[in-house]
């Protein structure tokens, strides 16, 4: 109850306090290319129940169709200019705080994942599924997407297991430092585990 009462009021704030920057980024998408400027796509959120997950359009509208896919590089073509720096700055994941406030994501767990990940998890990866989705996690601060799969579920795995105020508090910290310097987001050679 506490920690639902906790993300309520933090992304309801947080919404109200970034109304204006969400407004001239849907703006500047739409100007850059033509398409919805929120970018929906379908997650798996707690005990396996799916979701459509909201972002800010950082690619070509139509890019899971086009090239790789689902798979994003980080110099991937497809990432229009505006997307380039929401990628940056992680303000594409804006619209995720709407997530929270209907209650299929949380501030922090496990970045959720699509069906067809989760259809290849073992018994042991499914307990990811235990809790909420996240905006940011463990995984998150400690290598994001330059770690191997299999090592970011192990991240959010040992979240779950010692999850508490401590280890929210280190992961709220590292968050904010990773967004206003801009920079460790697709780096990590050791993926927490110093």
């Amino acid at each position: 109850m506490i920690r639902r009462a906790i993300d309520i009021a933090v992304s309801a704030t947080a919404l109200a306090l970034a109304s204006p920057l969400l407004a001239a980024a849907m703006a500047a998408i739409r100007l850059e290319s033509p398409g919805s400027p929120i970018y929906r796509q379908r997650r798996v959120g707690k005990d396996g129940r799916p979701f459509d997950m909201l972002k800010l359009r950082t690619m070509v509208d139509g890019a899971e169709h086009i090239g790789a896919g689902l798979a994003v590089n980080e110099n991937d073509s497809r990432i229009t200019r505006v997307g380039a720096l929401l990628r940056r700055t992680s303000l594409d994941e804006l619209p995720n705080l709407f997530n929270v406030l209907r209650g299929e994501m949380s501030l922090i767990g496990p970045r959720p994942t699509i069906p067809v990940q989760v259809q290849q998890y073992t018994p042991r990866q499914r307990r990811r599924l235990t809790i909420k989705p996240g905006i940011t996690g463990w995984a998150q601060v400690n290598g994001r997407a330059s770690l191997p799969w299999s090592e970011r579920i192990e991240l959010d795995l040992h979240y779950i297991e010692h999850r508490g105020l401590a280890i929210d508090l280190a992961i709220l910290r590292r968050t904010l430092r990773m967004v206003l310097a801009g920079e460790d987001l697709y780096k990590g050679q050791t993926g927490g585990w110093r």
